[in-house]
């Protein structure tokens, strides 16, 4: 299985970097983990509900030249639907089954999700009504989906 996690914006912070490295070394055994970058556009103070929302589709036209026609798009959102660590497993175990075997997960930039994204996407997830720094949010995706992987292997992980 191909997981990419499509994202807006850099991380800078090395904790951060080597945080996600160790979690897609501990994937490799699993599936192909790729974490793909694109560029944030930078928000002024103060600016427009229009300014935003031209932001918004910037960066939304940069995530959707990076998805593949039949890739599987599941977006972060925090209106989207929660999961419990076991039916996130669930969820990625039943897509394998099911032939789905191109699964892009994104994360949005400061603003969120244009629209656009979020109608390409066939899952939202929430991970919590709390809102999150985007690197931060990076590597508690990667470690659900490491933690997922164990899960269906059922192998040992710690709860």
């Amino acid at each position: 299985m191909r997981i990419t996690i499509l994202c807006v914006g850099k991380i800078k912070e090395k904790f951060y970097r080597d945080a996600l490295d160790e979690y897609q070394k501990r994937l490799s055994k699993y599936c192909k983990l790729e974490i793909v970058e694109v560029a944030d556009e930078k928000t002024p103070d103060n600016a427009s509900a229009a300014l935003e929302e031209q932001i918004k589709e910037k960066e939304a036209q940069r995530l959707l030249a990076k998805l593949r026609p039949e890739t599987y798009v599941c977006t972060l959102e925090i209106q989207g639907e929660s999961l419990t660590s076991e039916r996130f497993a669930d969820f990625i175990e039943k897509s394998g089954v099911q032939g789905i075997s191109d699964i892009a997960f994104i994360i949005g930039g400061s603003l969120g999700l244009h629209h656009s994204v979020i109608e390409r996407s066939k899952k939202h997830l929430s991970f919590s009504a709390m809102t999150f720094p985007h690197q931060l949010m990076r590597v508690i995706l990667t470690e659900q989906i490491y933690r997922a992987f164990r899960i269906i292997h059922k192998e040992p992980y710690h709860k």
